[in-house]
């Protein structure tokens, strides 16, 4: 029974992280198209990051570890180590370079404004980092739904 509620807690939580993740490049690019609304987009962009999908992806390390240890399953299994390598990196990318830029973009937007050069090459890169990261969970997907098999 604890290994099903761990399963169904570690899958909620990839969903609810993959699932708001994922729409990101969507928000960034209809904020594009609607200045007045650009500010609060941003800032709604990055409550949910803070507050939904950065608190899933780190319910997925204890959780996933916690899964493989009850399966008898080594983290060095090809599959594991791979997705917390990706993981790993993920995190990185995530926390260190999304982040800053999507608060640094905030700040361009706010002041000196979203028609500057410099409010396009922020707005530019977060929206490659978000691209990437999105790239990098779908990876991480499909090594725990391929596992066995690879």
């Amino acid at each position: 029974m604890l290994y099903t509620i761990l399963k169904y807690i570690h899958i909620v939580s990839a969903i609810v992280a993959v699932g708001v993740n994922i729409t990101y490049p969507l928000w960034f690019s209809r904020a594009r198209k609607k200045p007045e609304a650009l500010v609060f987009t941003l800032r709604t962009v990055k409550f949910i990051d803070e507050w939904i999908a950065v608190p899933a992806y780190v319910l997925l390390f204890p959780s996933g570890w916690w899964l493989a240890s009850l399966a008898g399953w080594s983290l060095t299994t090809p599959w594991i180590l791979t997705s917390l390598v990706l993981y790993a990196l993920l995190s990185i990318v995530g926390l260190g370079l999304f982040t800053p830029a999507l608060k640094k973009q905030i700040a361009i937007a706010e002041n000196p404004g979203p028609n500057t050069a410099e409010y396009q090459k922020i707005s530019h890169l977060t929206t490659t980092i978000s691209v990437a990261l999105n790239f990098l969970v779908l990876v991480i997907i499909f090594l725990m739904v391929a596992k066995s098999a690879l």
